[in-house]
């Protein structure tokens, strides 16, 4: 008897322990564990976890220290609140490890074990003693040496903390004792460098030893000073490159001391010759300098670094995730192109750049040329590149073998020009490096179609490749820069599938710093092409379109409040521009790149889908009214919501009576001014449906191919979807002859997206190649639909968004057999998918704890949906509310 009642207090436990409640991926600033948070007040959030359904947080507890003192201790707060939750105790001390940790409540009766998690503050602006420095060289220009720095110091007690806080004026490297700080790459990354400069923070702790120490830097131009777009632009931010880094030391006796930059730094030039953004770099093995960072290294031959008088009041502590490295590549082939030349093909067209092992004699030089793709001819396609000679050239020292990897540029490619190599190509002597910011992946997607399975991975690759610290147009030309319009169309795609939520709101800081005083906002940012003060639709009103879907995708409020005077100034810019609410002003971009009859060979005949500049316009004016109705009612502006309100019913008054017959046709009669007015509701609703039936035939006359630009293509399949066509939809998406999404990759074997429909034409000849990029996000702007219509994950809006309140409605079609998709969100993970078989269908759903979702179930048979053995009380519309859980539903089609 007591064996069996031991047995029972055992299986009581264990399912008490197994159920209970745990808190999970605690964060700081949308950041685990962070050095360097700047925020005056912080914001923590956390993830439940429980093996129960319906599980809800019903109150939390917070509580903060600095060592062993509790600096703030939120109490028992009864709120669901699981994320951005702001620290509200006494200022935080700069340069301290903060430790923090919460426990929380749900509504199982369930108390949470304290989860801990840490950050450590950043600088305080009155801290920074440093000296800003540079080489002082003559050859120290944007097409000279790169120099490097070093520093030697003592310590004589022990070290429990050492942080160093680094920026540059351009791009920098550190090492410390022979060993590379950090695992970052091109820091500090790109602003407004004279409005707005971010430095980074490293706990170098492990790396300080007991007395004799070096500190090692290099020293590059990067966007700071290298040519800029095809104005060939130089020294845009200043002509010298300078250094400021500060080294933290905490003692175990409390006392502190800073190691900073100065005068008494030592410079010498290094190995790296050139180093340019575009150009590319060259190194030289003959001049390296051995264990130049370690510690018994002489630089009594050095000369003293020069002290600039640089400002460091505009300097903020990184918010944003760095660059790294990810995916490594091997060549898939080697090969002779038809001209004879050595051609490495990586099998991916991807960002970055190759290491190199090689050996010969002193002086050899090895070029590697970078390019995307292959012609019609099997010769290296170097055109579209423009000026950019894209190309890494290394010299050999003949010391054995040498090896080689770039520091401060990259590269877009997919093979690999190798010329000065004597014998045959190892490709083992090769690897390609895929680097881009950091941002966790979340989105995951598939379904049975290989190609729309491919699709999915160009548009994440596409992402990988321009979000370097900046959301780029593309990454292989004489451009590479911040469109605004880009990055507004794939922003919510971008949303999907990585954690965008602090790359956004870095360079939205720049939107800010480079807008213009009357309202407009730059073509790109950070704005190097110094045109304007004006501002295009599709693109200026980025500053306005980004930051709602910011807010919507992660639930961060604090960047509407963050943007809310720019959204406001970029709206009153259209204002003024337009005449009586009607814009038709200024230079407009309309729909970009939309079909012309003349771009391929692919559809004779079909007439050229060229929509009326100013409509798009007016219909981009109503977007951003609308998102300022939205926004000003997330914040509680009900004055600006009610003004908002009353333009808006005015802009699209005046959008009708110029755009608009009485019977609904349009002026242009293309898919993106149906498609827009259709998105926007610039048209009444009772002339919806026939505006709905233009837009199906006019895509039928083009035999189901798109003919949209960069404006329509993101609204194309959410519209036909909204208004009941997704059969259309699917076409669309299925189509795999140009123009379409799966022409590239059916008939050229594409790994990216490209800039235009048919960067490369079906007859493998190229369009023009002063404007053709094969890796360009734009028009993967699909993926937005095919996470909320195929996979049918989605978020309400208000108070629901980011994922606290979640809609999940598959669309089923096209001939999919099955698909699937899953969102890591704030919240935890949601996931939906389905399969068909033997004419049923099942539906597997999750949904993280602390939310709940609105589930409407693909069929029209309601009354055959089981759960678990058990009939649903679906509601007619076939919609149900569920809380957190793992489902799995079998239904009849």
């Amino acid at each position: 008897m007591k064996l069996k009642l031991l047995f029972l207090f055992c299986f009581l436990m264990a399912n008490t322990l197994f159920a209970q409640l745990k808190l999970q991926n605690l964060r700081t600033e949308n950041q685990q564990n962070p050095i360097g948070i700047d925020a005056e007040k912080p914001r923590f959030s956390w993830q439940l976890v429980s093996e129960k359904k319906n599980v809800k947080q019903i109150a939390y507890e917070i509580q903060v220290k600095n060592g062993r003192n509790v600096i703030w201790n939120s109490g028992k707060v009864n709120a669901e609140t699981s994320i951005f939750n702001a620290y509200q105790g006494e200022k935080l001390p700069s340069n301290t490890l903060i430790t923090w940790k919460v426990r929380a409540w749900d509504n199982q009766g369930q108390t949470s074990e304290w989860a801990t998690a840490n950050f450590q503050t950043a600088l305080n602006k009155s801290d920074w003693k440093a000296k800003w420095i540079n080489s002082g060289f003559v050859n120290d220009t944007v097409n000279g040496v790169v120099p490097m720095f070093r520093k030697s110091f003592d310590t004589k007690k022990k070290i429990v903390n050492a942080t160093a806080f680094v920026t540059a004026r351009g791009l920098y490297e550190i090492q410390l004792n022979g060993k590379r700080v950090g695992d970052a790459f091109l820091t500090p990354g790109w602003t407004s460098y004279n409005k707005h400069l971010q430095y980074q923070a490293y706990d170098v702790t492990n790396l300080i030893t007991s007395g004799k120490n070096a500190i090692g830097a290099t020293l590059g131009s990067g966007w700071y000073r290298t040519r800029l777009a095809w104005l060939k632009q130089r020294n845009i931010y200043g002509k010298e490159t300078a250094l400021l880094f500060q080294l933290e030391l905490t003692y175990s006796d409390g006392s502190k001391e800073s190691i900073v930059s100065d005068n008494s730094w030592k410079v010498t030039e290094s190995d790296i010759r050139f180093a340019e953004i575009y150009d590319g770099e060259v190194i030289d093995a003959r001049k390296r300098t051995a264990n130049w960072t370690s510690v018994a290294f002489n630089d009594a031959n050095w000369k003293n670094a020069v002290e600039k008088n640089f400002p460091t009041d505009y300097l903020n502590a990184s918010v944003n995730e760095p660059i790294k490295k990810h995916e490594t590549f091997k060549p898939v082939k080697v090969f002779k192109a038809t001209n004879g030349e050595t051609i490495l093909d990586f099998g991916q067209n991807l960002v970055g750049w190759i290491t190199l092992s090689a050996q010969g004699k002193a002086g050899d030089k090895i070029t590697l040329s970078h390019f995307e793709m292959m012609d019609k001819f099997g010769n290296p396609y170097f055109t579209n590149l423009r000026s950019a000679k894209a190309q890494a050239t290394y010299i050999l020292s003949g010391n054995g073998k040498d090896f080689f990897e770039p520091h401060f540029t990259f590269f877009g490619f997919r093979y690999v020009r190798v010329e000065g190599m004597d014998g045959k190509v190892n490709p083992e002597d090769f690897t390609a490096y895929a680097l881009y910011s950091d941002m966790e992946q979340t989105g995951n997607f598939e379904t049975s179609n290989p190609l729309v399975n491919q699709l999915q991975k160009n548009i994440q690759w596409g992402q990988k490749g321009n979000f370097l610290d900046v959301p780029t147009d593309c990454p292989q030309r004489d451009e590479r820069l911040g469109w605004t319009g880009d990055a507004e169309v794939f922003s919510r795609t971008a949303s999907y599938n990585f954690n965008a939520n602090q790359f956004f709101a870095k360079w939205l800081k720049d939107v800010t710093a480079d807008q213009f005083s009357n309202g407009a906002v730059p073509h790109v940012i950070p704005n190097v092409l110094n045109d304007g003060p004006s501002q295009a639709a599709g693109w200026g009103d980025a500053g306005i379109i980004i930051p709602y879907n910011v807010y919507v995708a992660f639930g961060d409020k604090q960047v509407l409040e963050t943007q809310y005077e720019t959204m406001k100034k970029s709206v009153e810019y259209i204002h003024k521009a337009a005449k009586n609410d009607l814009w038709n002003t200024g230079f407009q971009f309309a729909d970009w790149l939309s079909y012309r009859v003349d771009d391929s060979k692919g559809m004779i005949g079909m007439k050229s889908a060229i929509t009326d500049n100013y409509l798009v316009a007016q219909c981009f004016y109503a977007y951003s009214v609308q998102l300022m109705i939205n926004t000003g009612k997330i914040l509680g502006q009900t004055e600006d919501v009610q003004n908002y309100e009353k333009l808006l019913g005015r802009v699209k008054k005046q959008f009708q009576k110029e755009y608009m017959t009485e019977s609904g046709k349009l002026i242009s009669e293309t898919q993106t001014a149906y498609i827009l007015a259709l998105q926007f509701d610039m048209l009444p609703e009772a002339l919806r449906p026939q505006a709905v039936e233009r837009l199906v035939n006019n895509i039928k006359s083009y035999n189901y191919h798109l003919t949209t630009g960069f404006l329509g293509t993101p609204f194309l399949n959410p519209v036909l979807s909204r208004f009941d066509r997704n059969d259309v939809a699917y076409k669309l998406l299925l189509q795999d002859t140009y123009p379409s999404w799966l022409y590239p990759i059916k008939t050229h074997g594409a790994t990216t997206i490209w800039e235009r429909w048919d960067s490369m034409k079906p007859d493998s000849t190229f369009q023009d190649p002063g404007m053709t990029s094969f890796n360009h996000y734009a028009y993967g702007a699909v993926g937005d639909w095919m996470y909320r219509n195929i996979a049918g994950i989605d978020t309400k809006e208000f108070d629901g968004a980011g994922y606290k309140e979640i809609v999940i409605k598959p669309q089923i079609g096209g001939g999919l057999t099955y698909a699937k998709g899953s969102l890591k969100t704030n919240y935890g993970i949601v996931a939906s998918a389905w399969k068909i078989d033997s004419g049923k269908l099942t539906w597997e759903v999750e949904i993280p704890a602390n939310t709940t979702a609105t589930l409407t179930f693909p069929t029209k048979k309601i009354a055959s949906i089981i759960e678990n053995g058990t009939s649903l009380k679906v509601s007619q519309e076939g919609s149900l509310e569920l809380g957190s859980g793992k489902y799995a539903f079998v239904m009849e089609l």
